[in-house]
């Protein structure tokens, strides 16, 4: 996860304290829980994010597993290379101190889908917020990430979305160490050493590459 995403703050006033974007657990799984990068049959989950979307003060979600806050996650590619971040040493989430991740996010606020926006317009403003980029750039859905593995992610769910730059010109802002753009190959070397979210992406991203090369060569072969 992000530090947005994990970071445990002071408590705060009540008349100060953020309502973020939170969807029932029963809602988003009816059929029970599952685990992992879910890159297909999205419709569901989708809809429900989009038609029971509930805000509700932060801190009291960050322990309620009846609910998952909902985290766009938002992955940068441009040609065959990743945006790969590393976080700094003195980061406020300590679980994240010097950690690689692929993600760019954080939760959504009330007012952050102001009249008429979506979660994917709060994402290009959290982009641009987050990094320094120079170009265009088409925004898709990559999947819906769910871990239970530990307490902070039973009250989280990724919503997974790729960014496709049309340029090289990207660096990092915010409390991150640096960013740059790694091949796959990279990212698999760095595997050890990123945030659990990252390290299940890059996974499945090596699983569906598998699966299109060996589409690929069944194809050849007819």
């Amino acid at each position: 996860m992000t530090t947005q995403q994990q970071k445990q703050t002071q408590p705060i006033p009540a008349h100060q304290e953020e309502d973020i974007l939170v969807v029932k657990r029963n809602t988003l799984f009816p059929d029970g829980d599952w685990q992992g990068l879910k890159v297909a049959n999205l419709e569901h989950c989708l809809n429900s994010i989009e038609q029971h979307a509930e805000f509700h003060p932060r801190s009291q979600m960050e322990t309620d597993t009846n609910y998952k806050q909902i985290i766009p996650y938002l992955i940068f590619q441009y040609e065959d290379k990743f945006f790969l971040m590393q976080r700094s040493s003195n980061a406020s989430e300590k679980r994240l101190q010097s950690k690689y991740t692929l993600g760019i996010g954080g939760h959504v606020r009330a007012e952050d889908l102001k009249q008429g926006s979506s979660l994917f317009d709060w994402a290009q403003r959290e982009f641009h917020e987050e990094v320094q980029y120079e170009g265009k750039f088409k925004l898709g859905t990559l999947g819906i990430l769910n871990d239970d593995s530990d307490d902070v992610g039973k009250v989280h769910m990724g919503l997974v979305l790729m960014i496709f730059g049309e340029s090289d010109e990207i660096s990092v802002k915010s409390e991150l160490a640096g960013g740059e753009l790694v091949t796959f190959d990279k990212l698999i070397e760095k595997l050890p050493e990123m945030e659990t979210w990252s390290q299940i992406i890059v996974k499945t991203l090596w699983e569906l590459g598998k699966k299109q090369a060996q589409q690929a060569e069944q194809a050849v072969q007819k």
